[in-house]
């Protein structure tokens, strides 16, 4: 007897997206129900999200983390395939995820599936940057977004989880400008984190623990074989680790990251 095929949640998280979603959205058309939880954009992302037939929510950004799962929570269906604004689904997944909908998900509690990231001209295939596997397509009443870290944050579930072919497509950065953002972003966010668990930083930690993440990832794992962007993409996460080395040492010893208020008045 042929299994029920259950129903398909995609949900995505946006905040001013209009240049990236289009292409997020068309690649899960083949979902049941596209759900979009919005942060405020101040662009068109929410007219594109409409106008791809996606229920488009708004909600205060609080935390990836805590974002991603209250659009689980929000979505139609159990099963969820959860993606950001700058993925998208490949030909050669979408048919794993449909064959394994069409065979009731019977196999697990959750996929994992690549992340293939383009970067300045070329997807990485090597390095700390792939095959980067995700958890990212499960039944919500097995898993979700838990825990309390809310920058790279990981989905989980009780049961199995099988590994799907085909790749889920990234395009993280749109310039190196936004790569440096986002590394001073996520390296602050971390050394919160870190430095609310009672995580401490040393100056070995802040000389030891960046290379390391360059030798590995440049040596170890052949990141030298992405030529040129694969040798920038080594620098760059090892400048993050070494940010968030500084941040949670500043943290702990009570020293200033931002600027200070300024008053009104004349200052030197």
């Amino acid at each position: 007897m042929r299994p029920e095929r259950p129903l398909l949640s995609a949900t995505v998280i946006t905040y001013n997206e209009a240049d990236r979603l289009a292409d997020c959205l068309a690649s899960l058309d083949f979902c049941d129900e596209v759900l979009v939880v919005d942060s405020g954009s101040t662009d068109t992302t929410c007219d594109i999200a409409q106008a791809h037939g996606a229920r488009v929510l708004t909600r205060p950004f609080d935390g990836f983390r805590s974002q991603k799962q209250y659009a689980v929570e929000q979505a139609a269906h159990d099963w969820i395939l959860s993606l950001d604004a700058d993925e998208r689904i490949d030909a050669r997944l979408r048919e794993a995820i449909v064959a394994e909908r069409d065979a009731g998900f019977a196999r697990a509690a959750g996929y994992r599936f690549a992340r293939a990231s383009e970067y300045f001209g070329r997807f990485l295939r090597h390095g700390n940057a792939y095959p980067d596997r995700k958890l990212r397509l499960f039944d919500r009443r097995r898993g979700g977004w838990r825990g309390e870290r809310e920058i790279h944050e990981t989905a989980t579930v009780d049961g199995a989880v099988a590994t799907l072919p085909g790749e889920m497509l990234h395009l993280p950065f749109r310039s190196f400008e936004h790569q440096l953002a986002k590394s001073r972003q996520y390296a602050q966010m971390m050394a919160e984190h870190a430095h609310a668990r009672g995580k401490r930083a040393s100056l070995a930690k802040m000389v030891v623990g960046p290379a390391w993440r360059f030798f590995r990832g440049y040596v170890l794992r052949a990141g030298f074989r992405d030529g040129a962007p694969g040798l920038i993409y080594a620098y760059v996460t090892a400048y993050t680790a070494r940010q968030k080395a500084i941040r949670l040492w500043l943290l702990q010893h009570g020293q200033p990251i931002h600027d200070p208020p300024r008053g009104t008045g004349n200052h030197t």
